[in-house]
């Protein structure tokens, strides 16, 4: 088991609808103000991290969607020591005008912005907008190609890249980076997904999933790394509800699925499937999801980070024994849930890190 600690994260909503697919009530705002605020609360609670989501069009009750990069430089603005991950999508963003982006907001915040490359899974976003669609694989070289750019422009003068989807000649981006270059987030659960970020990416991101299937990955990508001379960190998405009691939790799970929207989750699920079926293997991030599972987006369920503040944080222990570096959070009535994770949770899983380390060096 690693000995830093496992470090946390929250969604940002910045898209209506919050993190469930469900008429439940949810004490969430995709507002700036409410966001700022969640922010703050955030940071208080011991979170390292933020990643806002981008979409360009409605979908499973997100009718409204403010841009990922613009947002998080607000909340960022809002903030001293959290950092933002901006989702952005290769294609409607290019490598240079990013780089750009993510430069000068990394000297407005003091090196705090990172970048989530999405390569994209829904094909009638891409239509709607007038991108093309590219076939599972090539997005993934695509965005293989994007990465290998940002880090180019942000790390060297006088860069020239030859790729089939982007191409530069003696570029030099002045000012660079304050950081090295900004971190670099990815995700997907397809073979093409899992090897580009182990020869490319700073941070991988798997979908919701058992001790054991998330093990299996993480095995996998850090086996596929040390081969390329590269390493990469693992995140893993979870959708937590820390109750007083278990009963509580699961009666708030059973409410979620209970109020779930059928014709929403039924129209994810199969344009995500679809999506899947299009990667060689035939696979991807919702391959074997159950309707109960895609009502929480990215299986956040699976995970099982549902119960006791005691009972999350032994798990939380678990999924770090495997080589989870991060657990992406997602809640239910954000502010009060983050806060109450930052005041129950995180201090119960400090103090299990700490005993486990000092398990290991009696053993």
């Amino acid at each position: 088991m690693s000995q830093e600690q496992i470090k946390f994260a929250y969604w940002v909503p910045n898209v209506s609808g919050g993190l469930v697919v469900s008429k439940i009530e949810q004490r969430t705002s995709w507002d700036i103000d409410y966001n700022r605020k969640l922010a703050q609360i955030a940071e208080n609670a011991g979170f390292e991290y933020a990643l806002s989501q981008i979409r360009f069009t409605a979908g499973y009750g997100a009718e409204y969607q403010h841009e990922s990069v613009t947002f998080s430089h607000a909340l960022l603005a809002a903030t001293t020591r959290l950092k933002v991950i901006a989702a952005v999508l290769p294609g409607p963003w290019t490598p240079a005008l990013l780089a750009k982006q993510i430069a000068t907001i990394d000297h407005l915040t003091g090196g705090r912005v990172a970048v989530n490359v999405v390569s994209g899974w829904f094909k009638g976003e891409f239509t709607a907008i007038g991108e093309p669609w590219l076939e599972h694989d090539e997005r993934y070289r695509r965005s293989e190609e994007f990465i290998t750019a940002l880090k180019g422009i942000w790390t060297t003068d006088n860069f020239t890249q030859r790729g089939d989807f982007y191409r530069f000649h003696n570029y030099t981006l002045r000012p660079k980076p304050l950081q090295q270059h900004p971190e670099i987030f990815q995700g997907g659960s397809s073979r093409a997904a899992r090897d580009m970020a182990a020869r490319v990416s700073d941070w991988y991101f798997t979908n919701g999933n058992t001790v054991e299937g998330i093990k299996a990955q993480v095995d996998d990508i850090k086996a596929k790394a040390a081969a390329n001379n590269h390493t990469v960190k693992v995140g893993v998405n979870a959708f937590i509800i820390a109750r007083d009691t278990e009963e509580e939790a699961r009666a708030v799970l059973a409410e979620i699925i209970d109020k779930a929207d059928p014709e929403a989750v039924n129209a994810f699920g199969d344009a995500a499937r679809q999506a899947g079926k299009a990667s060689p293997e035939g696979e991807g991030n919702w391959a074997k999801s159950s309707f109960e599972d895609l009502v929480q987006y990215n299986d956040g369920f699976k995970t099982n980070l549902i119960g006791t503040p005691q009972q999350i944080a032994e798990r939380i222990v678990a999924l770090k024994a495997v080589g989870v570096d991060l657990v992406l959070g997602g809640f239910l009535h954000f502010q009060e849930e983050v806060e109450y994770f930052g005041r129950k949770v995180l201090p119960l899983v400090r103090e299990l890190e700490a005993q486990r380390l000092v398990d290991k060096a009696v053993a």
